[in-house]
């Protein structure tokens, strides 16, 4: 992805955004949040000590990465506040990142240092992802006057206890929220009968039962070492489109 053209599409967006506020007589400031994005690391059995720091590592590299950091920064009128925390089974969400403004980047500098700093706090070896999605949705009402709210869930497998998915979005709390997906399949190219899944097996999982909104996606990384740079890819893609979203009409109702 050119670097340069993403950032200027980012600015003049933003330009068109402030002008098209003014013209319809909406107070920016009173928009103070352009996006609330909440990251959701798996932590279940099927990740191992050395993934799991990859796993954290690569989070704050892709958030410390120049193209990152320039499209984090260049909207602080309106700031991207952020949330991290891991997940396992329906009796562990640890945050590990409560909601900072990213405003500064020395605030910015804060999150990463914290998420590079953290060690594990695990509870519970199985996959409780609808319990996982009901936990983010409940953080994202902290962050009701964004503009955009976001879930973006890592994971290496499927909902195996509790609700599904589908089940937890059908409860309601999930109006405004989009969903994205960043799945970690298999190197050596796991099948549904082996303890891992490849990275096709799980793309089509997420994208048919996960991922909830209409510029929703799913990222696949190919294990956990390639878990930075598809990251960072996927950063770059969900700050970008919030702008583009606020020059177009009323969004529509999200689902599946």
């Amino acid at each position: 992805m050119d670097r340069t053209r993403v950032i200027q599409g980012f600015r003049m967006m933003r330009v068109l955004l402030l002008l098209g506020a003014i013209c319809c007589g909406t107070s920016v400031a009173a928009q103070s949040c352009r996006q609330a994005l909440v990251l959701a690391l798996d932590v279940s059995g099927s990740v191992n000590q050395t993934e799991y720091r990859q796993q954290t590592d690569g989070l704050a590299a892709a958030l410390d990465a120049p193209d990152v950091r320039d499209l984090i920064l260049s909207g602080i009128e309106a700031p991207v506040v952020l949330a991290v925390y891991e997940w396992s089974s329906r009796n562990h969400q640890y945050v590990i990142q409560p909601w900072i403004r990213l405003d500064s980047a020395v605030a910015l500098d804060a999150a990463i240092a914290r998420i590079r700093g953290h060690r594990p706090v695990r509870a519970g070896l199985k996959t409780a992802l609808g319990t996982s999605l009901t936990f983010a949705a409940g953080m994202l009402d902290q962050q009701s006057q964004c503009w955009e709210l976001t879930i973006d869930v890592s994971g290496d497998g499927r909902n195996n206890i509790g609700p599904t998915a589908r089940q937890a979005y059908s409860l309601g709390g999930f109006e405004r929220v989009t969903v994205n997906a960043l799945v970690v399949g298999d190197p050596l190219g796991g099948t549904i009968d082996s303890n891992g899944l490849s990275g096709e097996l799980l793309r089509s999982y997420f994208e048919d039962e996960v991922i909830r909104g209409p510029q929703a996606f799913v990222m696949v990384a190919n294990g956990y070492g390639d878990y930075a740079d598809a990251m960072r890819l996927k950063l770059i893609r969900e700050l970008t489109l919030p702008m583009l979203g606020q020059l177009s009409l009323p969004r529509r109702p999200a689902g599946n």
